[in-house]
């Protein structure tokens, strides 16, 4: 055999000792932990003084910024019914990996549509009377940091087998969003009494998580979240979900979701321990049809 015969083999071999070698030793394994470590995680120290600065940006539409837990400062917008209420309950939006709270305002921003039809859904709450809040993401939006791009976390993820970041990602967020939930607590005007959370996607998964560990969600509404094994246990809401009690629980899915396949969706949904919950499941892939927020309005009613 020559020379430029024997070259492909020595190429293929060495391609599969790669392959080999990532398997065994730097891809993510399943890890599993116990549900009590996973809750213990999501644990944080209450901000005693929630310094919230609000700046209206239109009628009824205020900005705002706060220090969380770890003091991170976090960026959010709230918005309040055209009827006005003395209390008003309350919808928790939860963005989707990569995009910003703008998104629940807008339908498009920086020339890109708002494909998860986000500002439908507060639309939707508005006009039923509920104020509206979204809050960025750690790494998004306006809390962005160049030396750790969303790109970077995902390919440490997938690529490294380093776990840390994305984990710290989620966690955190989840965290965020019980320091926004005292601060709702201490509100004259908004119901701590009636939190609604709504996510699509990694917003979805969040979802699941805050509304698993924090009493004071009593509706989850969680679009198309992928399914999370455990590679990833302390982010991963089949993990969780079997601590739901009495909360009202929406799972919407897709038959071809690259993020999680039908007989996962059908695992999460099985899992959820409230015997109020639902699924609606669509056809197609991870961005729904313009008309499933169609499907949500007796969520709000």
């Amino acid at each position: 055999m020559s020379i430029i015969k024997k070259i492909p083999l020595i190429a293929l071999l060495s391609v599969l000792l790669a392959a080999l070698y990532w398997y065994a030793f730097i891809a993510l394994k399943d890890s599993p932990m116990s549900q009590d470590e996973i809750v213990d995680a999501y644990d944080y120290q209450p901000v005693q003084n929630i310094e919230m600065s609000l700046q209206e940006v239109a009628p009824g539409v205020f900005s705002f910024r706060f220090k969380s837990f770890d003091g991170e400062v976090v960026y959010g917008q709230i918005s309040y019914p055209d009827d006005e209420s003395e209390l008003y309950p309350v919808l928790i939006g939860v963005s989707a990996m990569g995009r910003s709270y703008v998104r629940w305002w807008v339908d498009s921003y920086n020339g890109n549509p708002t494909v998860t039809q986000a500002h439908k859904i507060t639309d939707l709450a508005n006009s039923n009377g509920y104020a509206v809040i979204s809050i960025d993401a750690r790494y998004h939006g306006k809390r962005k940091d160049s030396s750790k791009p969303l790109r970077s976390i995902m390919n440490d993820l997938h690529f490294f087998g380093d776990k840390t970041d994305y984990e710290a990602m989620i966690r955190d967020t989840v965290r965020d969003h019980r320091v926004l939930m005292d601060w709702i607590d201490r509100r004259d005007n908004l119901d701590s009494e009636r939190i609604k959370v709504a996510g699509y996607s990694m917003g979805g998964q969040i979802s699941l998580i805050l509304g698993s560990i924090d009493t004071r969600i009593d509706d989850v509404i969680a679009i198309v979240p992928p399914f999370i094994d455990d590679k990833i246990a302390l982010v991963a809401p089949k993990n969780l979900v079997s601590l739901m009690g009495e909360e009202r629980v929406l799972l919407v899915t897709a038959s071809d979701d690259e993020n999680a396949s039908p007989e996962e969706n059908e695992l999460l949904f099985r899992m959820i321990a409230s015997p109020n919950k639902k699924r609606i499941d669509y056809d197609g892939g991870h961005i729904l049809p313009e008309e499933y927020v169609s499907a949500l309005a007796r969520e709000f009613q």
